[in-house]
C-alpha cells in the first residue's frame, strides 16, 4: 500500500482575539479631520454615498434613509466590525440629536480602519491519499 501526497492548499484565516475597542475619535471631533469636515459641509449626500462604499455597501444606500434606518444599520454595522461598544438604540439616538455628526464619525472612523492592518494567520492543509 502506497501513500501519495496531494498539493497543499493555503487558507488565509483573519483573527480578530482583541479586545473591545473604542470609536478612533470623538462625536464632535469635526475639526480633527478637516477634509471630511469640509466634504460633510459642502456636499453632505457625497459623503454619505462615499461612507457607504467605503463599509461595502452600494454607494446608493444613503438615497434610502428613511428615519434613519439606513443610518441606525451602518452605525451598528460598523461598531460590530470593529468590535467597538454600544447598542442599536444608542446609535439611532444619536443619529436623532446629531445626524451630520455621526455620519462624519462613520466617515471618518472608516479612513482610520482602513489604513490600520488586519491580522492574518496561513494554515497550510493538505490532503493524503492512499492508493
Amino acid at each position: 500500500m502506497a501513500f501519495t501526497q496531494q498539493p497543499g492548499q493555503v487558507v488565509m484565516v483573519t483573527t480578530s482575539s482583541q479586545g473591545p475597542s473604542t470609536w478612533t475619535s470623538d462625536l464632535c471631533d469635526c475639526c480633527t479631520d478637516m477634509g471630511t469636515c469640509c466634504f460633510g459641509y459642502w456636499c453632505f449626500p457625497c459623503m454619505q454615498c462615499q461612507t457607504a462604499s467605503e463599509y461595502g455597501w452600494c454607494c446608493c444606500m444613503p438615497l434610502l434613509d428613511f428615519c434613519c434606518v439606513v443610518s441606525c444599520m451602518l452605525r451598528s454595522g460598523i461598531r460590530e466590525r470593529y468590535n467597538i461598544p454600544g447598542s442599536f438604540c444608542d446609535d439611532c439616538c444619536k443619529l436623532m440629536w446629531c445626524y451630520a455628526c455621526v455620519w462624519c464619525q462613520m466617515n471618518r472612523e472608516l479612513k482610520v480602519r482602513k489604513n490600520q492592518a488586519t491580522p492574518v494567520t496561513s494554515v497550510v492543509t493538505t490532503q493524503v491519499v492512499r492508493t
